[in-house]
């Protein structure tokens, strides 16, 4: 499936019982960009405009979020289950090249999964913020009170937008839960990487907990810039670009993250085999 230069295409991948929006415009390489947990294809369309430049571009919704369906499970596994679903349809309409897959977040994750499990499927991988083997989990049971506090307020912030395409169906609890699972499969994603022989660039935050000098954003901060540097000492191949924001840099950073992805992308800066 071809698309014009400018124009979009909208179409949906139903699978597990979920309906996922799924938009393309754009032309040239394709590229996939995965939104992360609490963001969607409409949060996103800042960088999706400016990569949609210069690349054929494919953004979707993870299930319970934006556009998508509700459903009666929010995992890992599941959310990873929604970006093989769509990717297999992409494979299904287009068939000849496999894309770049961009992930912010969760996005970056799932990315990286993806790819370990489907070598052959991705030309390349591009990780915002995300899929970061961090040496200490970020939720303590110390912490447990304020990220639960924190986690009610967003779910309550999130009720405003409801019946939109920004909206996040999953309820504090599920929000909690998830990232939970997430602290956990970090710890062993050092293992993921080992089986992806693509060319991987990292986009990351200096400050992604905020550039506050107290409480616990100087811990968060320092354990998120030691995930880095541990993977990309058994990892040196990999790319690694940091910018000053705080992890919504896919937002406030549109057009610098843009600029980093086409230079990461550009034939001279790929490596050589």
């Amino acid at each position: 499936m071809t698309t014009k230069a400018g124009a979009m295409r909208h179409f949906t991948v139903h699978h597990d019982g979920v309906t996922i929006p799924v938009s393309r415009g754009g032309r040239g390489r394709p590229l996939v960009l995965c939104p992360g947990l609490s963001s969607t294809q409409a949060d996103l369309h800042e960088l999706t405009e400016l990569l949609q430049r210069d690349h054929d571009v494919v953004t979707f919704d993870l299930r319970g979020h934006g556009l998508a369906s509700a459903a009666d499970r929010y995992s890992f596994e599941a959310f990873l289950s929604d970006l093989i679903a769509v990717l297999a349809e992409l494979g299904r309409l287009d068939p000849p090249s496999a894309p770049v897959l961009v992930g912010y977040s969760l996005g970056a994750d799932l990315a990286v999964h993806y790819a370990s499990e489907h070598p052959d499927a991705v030309a390349e991988l591009i990780l915002i913020d995300g899929a970061n083997p961090v040496p200490e989990p970020f939720i303590t049971e110390a912490d447990l009170p304020e990220f639960r506090a924190m986690w009610e307020e967003m779910a309550t912030q999130q009720e405003a937008g409801r019946d939109s395409a920004r909206q996040v169906l999953l309820t504090a609890q599920e929000i909690f839960e998830l990232n939970v699972e997430i602290d956990m499969i970090r710890s062993g994603i050092l293992d993921r990487y080992q089986k992806i022989d693509r060319p991987i660039s990292m986009i990351m935050s200096t400050s992604m907990a905020g550039d506050s000098g107290e409480g616990h954003a100087p811990r968060f901060n320092q354990n998120w810039r030691a995930g880095v540097d541990r993977l990309v000492r058994e990892q040196p191949r990999i790319s690694t670009s940091w910018l000053d924001a705080d992890h919504r840099l896919v937002f406030t950073h549109a057009q610098e993250i843009a600029q980093i992805i086409r230079g990461a992308l550009a034939p001279a800066a790929r490596p050589t085999s």
